[in-house]
């Protein structure tokens, strides 16, 4: 058995000090006997300051895309900022038609952050990239003083290849006409934070949706439905994502409020906390938007996928100039879903 060149295992009772940051032993060993252990890869075992990678050969092009993560609390119910990082950012990949190849996992720890803490959230992360089939193939580590960092931060970035021959899809190609499809219950993510943020229980658990959407996004393209706009609804949640879609598109959209599915343990807690589930967090969920002949085939299309069994079509693209996101309610009134104001829930994604 090789001896262990740091002495004596990392001791995962601890917490994370300032000396895991600073370059040395105490450095080396976290990142050798946590990282690496759970991450291991060709790219990444080389310990290099950067991952040499061949050109994936099937892709015509590569998108590439990195965004970077704070969550309170680090873990909560569905997952944790771990699994959030990496399916974030394949998801941000997947909604422009790649397939997730490589990821980079930049980790901020705070001092005091418990080391048993951070081994659960590093095998979650782990477990999520074996999951999608990715690798992590570079990473960083830094380390502030206590206080600085509300436990852990994370930044990922990812690259991706769109397959040749695939048509491209952007926030910009909305049409009058086109029909705009869900694909599932919104709100879960955002209220299931807030839910344990605020000491609430119900009857029904409020479990975040975190999930990676690349093989629900394949099964849609393998469809042949003509699918012009992906996105995922994060922060500022589905009403938020379709004016920004208006706004890149010159388009408005015309939604059925009562054709968006929304889970009752969800419009209760939101109900009790005075939110709006239109501006809550998701994070495993997409809005399509595809031309208006190809809407029932791509509805059956996510409905065969596990990640959109509950996917509805939810209403449609139009004329207008002034880019609005109108709503017809139950009552058979029609109200505007305007751009989030202010910060309804902090440290989600």
């Amino acid at each position: 058995m090789p001896r262990n060149p740091f002495g004596k295992p990392l001791d995962l009772s601890g917490h994370i000090e300032l000396a895991h940051g600073a370059g040395g032993r105490a450095q080396a060993q976290l990142v050798a006997e946590l990282f690496a252990r759970h991450l291991d890869n060709p790219a990444l075992a080389r310990g290099d300051d950067g991952a040499v990678l061949a050109w994936p050969a099937p892709y015509a092009r590569l998108v590439f895309s990195t965004d970077a993560h704070v969550v309170a609390p680090l873990e909560f119910p569905g997952g944790d900022i771990g699994r959030l990082a990496v399916n974030g950012t394949i998801n941000d990949l997947a909604m422009m038609g790649a397939h997730p190849l490589w990821l980079t996992v930049g980790f901020v720890l705070e001092e005091g952050l418990p080391l048993a803490v951070l081994a659960r959230i590093v095998a979650s992360l782990a477990d999520a990239v074996r999951q999608a089939g990715v690798a992590v193939v570079a990473g960083d580590t830094k380390v502030v003083e206590r206080g600085k960092a509300d436990g852990l931060y994370l930044t990922t970035a990812g690259v991706g290849g769109i397959p040749a021959g695939r048509p491209e899809v952007s926030g910009s190609f909305a049409r009058d006409g086109d029909a705009v499809l869900v694909s599932g219950p919104i709100g879960d993510h955002g209220m299931a934070i807030m839910s344990q943020r605020a000491g609430l229980t119900f009857e029904a658990p409020i479990v975040s949706d975190c999930a990676a959407l690349h093989s629900l996004v394949e099964a849609m393209f393998a469809s042949g439905a003509e699918i012009h706009v992906l996105r995922d609804p994060t922060r500022g949640g589905l009403a938020t994502t379709l004016n920004e879609i208006a706004l890149q598109s010159q388009v408005g959209f015309l939604l059925e409020e009562a054709a968006i599915p929304i889970r009752p343990a969800v419009a209760a807690a939101c109900e009790f906390l005075g939110l709006d589930p239109l501006y809550v967090a998701n994070e495993g969920k997409l809005v399509a938007i595809c031309a208006a002949k190809d809407a029932e085939r791509l509805l059956a299309a996510m409905r065969a996928h596990p990640l959109g069994r509950e996917a509805a079509l939810i209403g449609r693209v139009v004329q207008d100039e002034r880019r609005f996101v109108r709503l017809t309610t139950r009552l058979g009134g029609v109200r505007i879903a305007d751009w989030l104001a202010g910060e309804m829930l902090p440290r989600i994604c």
